[in-house]
C-alpha cells in the first residue's frame, strides 16, 4: 500500500532558492568564523576598561565619552551637522528645557 497522506515530505525547493539556502548557511558560517576570531580582542578590550576603572584613572561615564569622540573622529563625521542635529532633537524631547 502506497499512503502518501501519512509521510512528511520536504517542499521542493526551486535551485534558486536552494543556492540562497547554500548562500545563508555559508554566511553564518563565515560569520562565526569571525565572530570566533574575534572573541580575544573582545576579552583585551573589557581587560581595558576593567584595567582603567580599577586604577581610577577613568570612569565608565568617561570611557563612553571617550569611545564616542574616537568614533566619531574615525567616521568623519560633520561635527557642525551632528550638533545641530543633536540641538533640534534635544529641544524636541525637552520642550520646556527641564531636565
Amino acid at each position: 500500500m502506497n499512503d502518501d497522506t501519512n509521510t512528511t515530505s520536504k517542499p521542493v525547493l526551486s535551485s534558486a532558492e536552494a543556492r540562497r539556502q547554500r548562500y545563508i548557511i555559508e554566511y553564518i558560517r563565515s560569520l562565526k568564523t569571525i565572530e570566533d576570531a574575534m572573541e580575544p580582542y573582545k576579552d583585551q578590550r573589557r581587560e581595558l576598561r576593567s584595567d582603567y576603572r580599577r586604577q581610577g584613572w577613568l570612569t565608565r561615564e568617561e570611557m563612553s565619552v571617550a569611545v564616542k569622540a574616537y568614533r566619531l573622529m574615525k567616521g568623519e563625521v560633520d561635527l557642525d551637522a551632528l550638533y545641530d542635529t543633536y540641538s533640534v532633537l534635544s529641544t524636541a524631547a525637552n520642550p520646556d528645557g527641564v531636565e
